[in-house]
């Protein structure tokens, strides 16, 4: 079949741009749902149409050819605009929406996640919907690949780049220790802690947060134990194990372990992590929208109202985002 220019097809554009960045055939059938060949033959007719060879056959990993490094620089930014406007077209009928891969941080996975997940299936019926729950930086990463069309997480704001965001959480940290354990919270030194100090694992966010604030302050504590699991380090505080720094949010989920520690504010200058809904720039508006509703929505029925009566000290620090 031959092709005139008014034939070029989004979906030869698309497929080109995935291939291009991925340099594989696979990784592109992975991503679209497609056969590997079903996808080799979108390629041959797009390059077909334009008469030239985008992709150097003769070579794996698949390499572009200079002229096909020239054409994904100009479709680039065409591809991302043709996307924006679908996506704010459609942006007052969520019912329609087909897709949805959302990332959430293991925080939201015992209350939350379930009931937004629940809502959003009766909120969009015909939506087909891929959830998978990781740390921050992995969730960020994966939507600079347009690998996820939303994300929740606690984020450092320089590393977004073109991503869009939506902060909606306010959550503080907080010192934990043994209940009963008498030792000065209030000097956060190596000479006044007469229980370990028990740290999140290192490759995480919250670790690389609560690390950088301690150097601000000056401190310095040795290592003893780290995790990636909020709750085990609840588990290890409440069996009289160490101390910790933990958020509100993370305390509210260890219900089991609250009779067991003590709560406190941090010592000094306070500092807080922000929590947000992070999305790619081409994801629907009123999808974004009602993610975040629902999330304000729940944490008001669920850990914010808890923790306040519980701790009526943290009504000024745990608190939505407007």
């Amino acid at each position: 079949m031959s092709y005139s220019r008014r034939d070029l097809s989004f979906k030869w554009l698309e497929l080109f741009q995935i291939c291009a960045n991925k340099g594989s055939l696979q990784a592109a059938a992975d991503e679209t749902g497609l056969s590997v060949s079903t996808v080799s033959h979108h390629l041959k007719n797009l390059e077909e149409h334009l008469g030239v060879d985008l992709f150097d056959h003769s070579r794996r990993p698949m390499l572009l050819t200079p002229t096909g490094r020239n054409f994904l620089r100009k479709i680039d930014g065409a591809l991302h605009a043709i996307r924006t406007a679908k996506a704010e077209a459609a942006s007052g009928n969520i019912d329609n929406a087909s897709y949805l891969r959302l990332g959430l941080i293991e925080d939201f996975d015992a209350d939350i996640a379930p009931q937004l997940a629940v809502y959003l299936s009766k909120q969009m019926p015909q939506c087909d919907f891929s959830y998978l729950t990781d740390s921050s930086h992995l969730i960020i990463g994966m939507l600079r690949k347009k690998e996820l069309d939303l994300g929740v997480v606690a984020y450092s704001s320089e590393n977004l780049f073109d991503l869009h965001d939506q902060p909606f959480l306010r959550d503080p940290f907080l010192l934990i220790k043994p209940k009963g354990h008498a030792f000065n919270g209030a000097q956060l030194t190596k000479d006044a802690m007469t229980l370990p100090f028990l740290r999140f694992s290192s490759s995480l966010f919250i670790s690389r947060q609560i690390e950088s604030h301690l150097r601000r302050l000056g401190i310095s504590l040795p290592n003893h134990f780290e995790c990636a699991n909020s709750d085990m380090l609840m588990a290890m505080v409440a069996a009289g194990a160490g101390w910790s720094i933990t958020t509100a949010l993370l305390y509210s989920h260890g219900k089991q372990f609250q009779d067991q520690v003590e709560v406190h504010r941090f010592p000094g200058k306070s500092f807080a992590r922000t929590l947000s809904i992070v999305s790619t720039p081409d994801c629907s508006r009123s999808v974004l929208i009602k993610v975040r509703n629902k999330f304000t929505e729940l944490l008001e029925e669920t850990a914010i109202p808890m923790l306040h009566e519980k701790l009526p000290w943290l009504q000024d620090s745990f608190t939505l985002i407007e």
